[in-house]
């Protein structure tokens, strides 16, 4: 029998196991992490990396722009840039919400806002632990996902580069 590396011990893990493989995790220091922020958005948890988030913006007034895709909400004046809104919510096909925060990332030298529900958390996560997403998945714009630590969900990473194509 094939011994099973970290990222399928993760994935076919039970709870316990999870949770043990996690503290195993943190207690070796060679492992590479990277730190992500965790935002939920219709129940969804996904992650994006921290060095990218420039700031989070609780209210703001959105000016609409024509002629753009229904997920472009439009831009903001931040401090006399113009920064595009993307709605993701709109994106996975929800509907509108109008009580969101505002992440403004930094992106390839590029500032956009994403419209999420909540901020979750701050989390160091090993880079061992993210897995693909399987490759019948036409989601676009994740590019991986891992349990998270506290065992409180699945978190999708945001593929940010994905956000500037589109």
């Amino acid at each position: 029998m094939a011994t099973m590396d970290l990222d399928e011990k993760m994935l076919f893990a039970t709870e316990d196991q999870q949770a043990a493989n996690w503290d195993a995790m943190r207690a070796d220091d060679t492992l590479d992490t990277q730190k992500y922020m965790i935002f939920v958005t219709d129940n969804l948890k996904f992650g994006i990396d921290a060095e990218s988030v420039v700031e989070i913006i609780t209210s703001h007034s959105i000016t609409y722009l024509p002629m753009l895709p229904e997920y472009i909400r439009g831009i903001i004046n931040l401090r006399g840039q113009m920064v595009p809104i993307w709605d993701i919510r709109l994106r996975l096909g929800k509907e509108a919400k109008e009580d969101c925060l505002i992440i403004v990332m930094n992106i390839q030298g590029v500032d956009l806002g994403v419209l999420v529900d909540s901020v979750d958390q701050m989390i160091d996560i090993p880079t061992v632990s993210i897995l693909p997403v399987p490759a019948h998945n036409a989601q676009q714009l994740v590019s991986g996902m891992c349990t998270l630590p506290d065992g409180s969900g699945t978190m999708m990473v945001l593929d940010c580069d994905q956000l500037l194509h589109e």
